[in-house]
């Protein structure tokens, strides 16, 4: 599998200022369905700038962040620095330096397609406790509006491998595999940001897929992303609608 460590590296700005975090339904759902309560301790792998961590963090969980991209960890070191349960761990899926039985769930959200999946198991059912469980999470972005076509069409037009790292690749059929023997479990909930034309902008340039700036297709890019804004903007606006996918199994 390539090593993809380091493609967020120049995004991390943007990565924190517009990719979505997570409906606060996930939570609860989280709850009724494993039992998560303050007491258990959560391996967020591939946490990068620390979206996902801050959500158990805020419910008083310890979270070992799990970041291999230097600049990504760092971020999330500056944004969460302070919550007494926060450790940040210089690591990757197939090999986290936690401690063996040392985690009751081991979460990635939007983190999963890059993994080594037969590695990442293995290393999961090494700190995982008795009675652990997956969680991964992902923001499916929708393509239903007008702009959210529109927005599609961009990047398979500019986007220089976008086809070939969208998590969509992975099928439900994929994740059954992943988690036997234990049976998974399925939810989705709705999310949604609003962006100004400065805002979807600096969504598009979040993703590691989207040429950067020196790159030939990078000018191009941004004149269709203004072009569709404009055509589709209400009131200086336009949405982004997602549906929030959780995949829950006992490790």
């Amino acid at each position: 599998m390539a090593d993809n460590t380091n493609r967020f590296s120049d995004r991390v700005d943007n990565y924190i200022r517009y990719r979505p975090g997570y409906p606060p339904e996930v939570l609860l759902y989280l709850e009724q369905q494993t039992g998560l309560d303050a007491g258990w301790t959560i391996a967020d792998i591939g946490s990068g700038t620390g979206i996902s961590t801050e959500m158990f963090l805020n419910n008083n969980n310890k979270v070992y962040a799990v970041e291999p991209n230097k600049e990504m960890r760092e971020a999330a070191d500056r944004l969460l620095g302070h919550h007494a349960g926060y450790v940040s761990v210089d690591g990757t899926a197939e090999h986290t330096t936690l401690p063996v039985q040392s985690v009751d769930l081991i979460t990635a959200a939007q983190a999963f397609h890059w993994f080594d999946r037969a590695a990442f198991k293995k290393e999961a059912q090494r700190i995982a406790r008795d009675g652990a469980w997956y969680v991964l999470i992902w923001n499916e972005r929708k393509v239903a509006s007008g702009f959210e076509v529109a927005y599609e069409d961009l990047l398979v037009r500019y986007a220089t491998d976008y086809t070939t790292v969208d998590h969509r690749n992975i099928s439900e059929g994929d994740l059954r595999s992943f988690f036997a023997p234990s049976e998974m479990i399925a939810r989705t909930f709705y999310n949604e940001q609003l962006f100004d034309y400065e805002g979807v902008k600096g969504r598009l340039l979040s993703s590691s897929y989207a040429p950067n700036e020196g790159h030939p297709d990078y000018t191009p890019m941004l004149s269709y992303l203004r072009e569709i804004f404009d055509r589709h903007q209400a009131d200086g606006r336009v949405s982004f609608s997602y549906d929030c996918h959780i995949y829950l199994a006992r490790v």
